[in-house]
């Protein structure tokens, strides 16, 4: 631009004065540099320790630098400053380039600049090129950091034969025959257990640790239960690195791991095991730490899928089929037992609970006297000489008679076997009678039971608490931001089942949840939802065929609702007995039926055609020490001790669920 301007408006002569000419090149640093041409930008205000100006003014903007100016033939000369007499032309930003080896910020850098220099402008064609070829270097590093975080760390689908990628321990206890088989009702393949009460481990190495410390880690794998799951267990182990010379072989339950995860059920054991080993940095042995609130198995024997999410933040989340089920903070000591940092105190072994400490609150009162009317000889109940025989009742009938279907085999023995007896059945004539065979009056509760007296309690003066040891200043106590995660090494399998079909697959090991959400959509959800489709075709046919058993259902709730109508009161207890009786036996459903039907007819018939009335049913003593008095009724008695009033316990039915 000074070119094509006059030299007369230039306000001075095109020759450089003393002032404003360049250094010597012999005051030039050899650590100067030319830079790419392609970096282009203008510098921000910075300050160093010389503060000697390296290129001058730019763009009302000083820059300043510990390296001497540059030589005279790298400058340009419209670079320099303005002279004070030129007219005021406008500045055009330069763009400069520059290299800081130690630190990326300039305006907050304390170090020198080591490579600092003026890029000229190029031609805008030269421009647009660059700014291309920077914006498809972007695009390729943005693609390929896409691509790599959409790869898992490891996975394995079991698509090809285990052998040779996954050793079988050696050890003599593990006898269990590991196969590669596909899965009930589907072309995928997995790792299958295929005896019952075996030990099994197999182990695969990793081609390099996983590390857990400072970012995400995704842990999943799928499991089907293939023929329930009794006693068992189908969890994984996460092995860390083990000692020079380990062979693979040797894996058994001894192997050191970092995390356990995954289904055990056996007995009153049902979770889904999330157990951390985590080294004490003040003892050097590893605790194991488990988590306190694990999700349930699933009972069914479908495909399910697990998955642990350990984040930065020490949250670990377990999933179950993709819904979050239980959630824990690496360092509450709510959340994992034992804590993973443990207490600063703890209880001193070596102190003693002194001989005289009273820890008793309350103490007979010494000064008590037992009452003189108080019988501690007088039974709980007695004979309700109240009660009446109820109308109806049999006592000629006994309650259980010779079944007369039941005939003497013909390869009985007499001699051998000894003389035969018919097999007992319950008397067809009492499931419609009050009662049978000699009746007894009930028993009542007897009003003048006090039972064994004791002296009443009263506060203990001497007492002191409950004792307890003082507090000592734990040794094994260390301060934790982060857990102190080992490497996984290794995946193992080390597990003791009665049930065989147990079916591993797709085991994985991602630092992105979104590539085992991915995962987890494309393997195991379209197995999962086939299944469940199947399950619930199976049941709707199991449902068809059991149309009768529905019915009979039906007509025992109608019947249910029969024996709470009033006037019926008196026959309840053996009207539902009955019932019961036919739910447990439901080809006798219409004989059942039939025998209710008789009963209404009957006491309909009495009530309309003069018979007696029956009388009001027996009111429920008190559930006191006094039982109040009771109104005779024929309901009320009973036969020998099988009979009792309508309050009785007896066997729970459907009814009552």
């Amino acid at each position: 631009e000074q070119k094509r301007r006059p030299l007369e408006s230039r306000g001075r002569s095109d020759k450089v004065s003393e002032r404003e000419k360049p250094p010597r090149a012999s005051t030039w640093s050899p650590r100067w540099v030319q830079a790419s041409p392609r970096v282009r930008g203008t510098l921000p205000l910075a300050n160093f320790p010389s503060r000697q100006p390296l290129i001058g003014r730019n763009d009302s903007r000083h820059v300043f630098a510990t390296q001497p100016p540059r030589p005279a033939h790298l400058v340009r000369r419209n670079l320099h400053p303005p002279h004070p007499s030129r007219s005021a032309a406008p500045h055009r930003p330069f763009n400069y380039a520059l290299l800081l080896p130690q630190s990326r910020s300039l305006r907050r850098s304390t170090t020198p600049v080591e490579k600092f220099l003026p890029v000229p402008e190029r031609s805008r064609g030269r421009r647009m090129m660059g700014g291309r070829a920077v914006l498809l270097l972007l695009v390729i590093s943005a693609l390929f950091a896409q691509i790599h975080a959409s790869d898992p760390l490891f996975h394995e689908s079991f698509n090809e034969s285990f052998d040779g990628s996954w050793i079988v321990s050696g050890k003599e206890e593990y006898k269990g025959v590991w196969k590669h088989a596909k899965s009930d009702g589907h072309e995928d393949y997995g790792l299958l257990v295929s005896e019952p009460a075996r030990k099994y481990a197999i182990i695969k190495e990793l081609d390099y640790p996983v590390t857990l410390k400072g970012e995400t880690v995704v842990l999943q794998f799928e499991v089907r239960l293939q023929n329930g799951l009794e006693c068992g267990g189908a969890y994984i182990k996460y092995i860390r690195p083990q000692a020079t010379g380990w062979n693979a072989k040797d894996f058994d339950n001894d192997t050191p791991y970092t995390i356990m995860f995954g289904p055990d059920k056996c007995g009153s054991t049902n979770k889904v095991h999330f157990i951390l080993k985590h080294k004490n940095p003040k003892t050097g042995k590893y605790v194991e730490h488990h988590i306190k609130s694990p999700p349930s198995v699933p009972y069914d024997k479908l495909s399910h899928v697990y998955t642990a999410i350990l984040k930065p933040d020490n949250e670990v989340r377990i999933l179950v089929d993709g819904v979050e089920k239980s959630k824990a903070n690496f360092l509450s000591a709510d959340d994992f037992e034992p804590a993973l940092v443990p207490s600063k105190t703890i209880p001193d072994p070596d102190d003693k609970k002194p001989e005289d400490w009273d820890e008793r609150a309350k103490i007979p009162d010494p000064v008590a006297v037992k009452p003189d009317d108080w019988d501690e000889d007088a039974p709980m109940e007695i004979v309700d000489e109240e009660a009446t025989k109820p109308e109806g009742w049999l006592d000629d009938e006994p309650e259980e008679i010779d079944d007369p279907e039941a005939a003497k085999p013909e390869d009985w023995d007499d001699e051998e076997d000894g003389e035969w007896e018919a097999p007992k059945m319950d008397n067809p004539k009492c499931e419609v009678a009050p009662g049978c065979g000699e009746w007894k009056k009930p028993m009542k509760d007897n009003p003048a039971y006090k039972g064994k007296w004791h002296a009443p309690l009263i506060d203990n003066p001497n007492y002191k608490g409950i004792w307890k040891p003082q507090e000592i200043p734990n040794p094994e106590y260390f301060e934790l931001d982060k857990p102190d995660f080992d490497p996984i090494a290794a995946i193992g399998i080390e597990i003791w089942t009665m049930q065989d079909g147990i079916l591993f697959d797709n085991i994985l090991i991602a630092d992105n949840e979104k590539v085992a959400t991915s995962v987890r959509e494309k393997t195991w959800k379209p197995k999962f939802d086939a299944e469940k489709e199947k399950q619930k075709a199976e049941e709707a046919a199991a449902g068809a065929s059991e149309g009768l058993s529905e019915i009979q259902k039906k007509i025992f709730d109608i019947l249910y609702k029969v024996a709470d109508i009033p006037f019926l009161e008196p026959y309840k207890t053996k009207i539902i007995d009955v019932i019961e009786k036919g739910e447990t036996q439901p080809n006798i459903t219409i004989s059942i039926l039939a025998s209710v039907i008789v009963v209404i007819v009957t006491v309909l018939f009495k009530a309309l055609f003069g018979g007696k009335k029956p009388v009001a049913p027996v009111k429920p003593a008190a559930e006191t020490k006094k039982p109040s008095a009771v109104v005779p009724d024929a309901a009320a008695g009973s036969s020998g001790d099988k009979e009792d009033d309508k309050d009785a316990p007896r066997r729970r039915s459907r009814r009552d669920a």
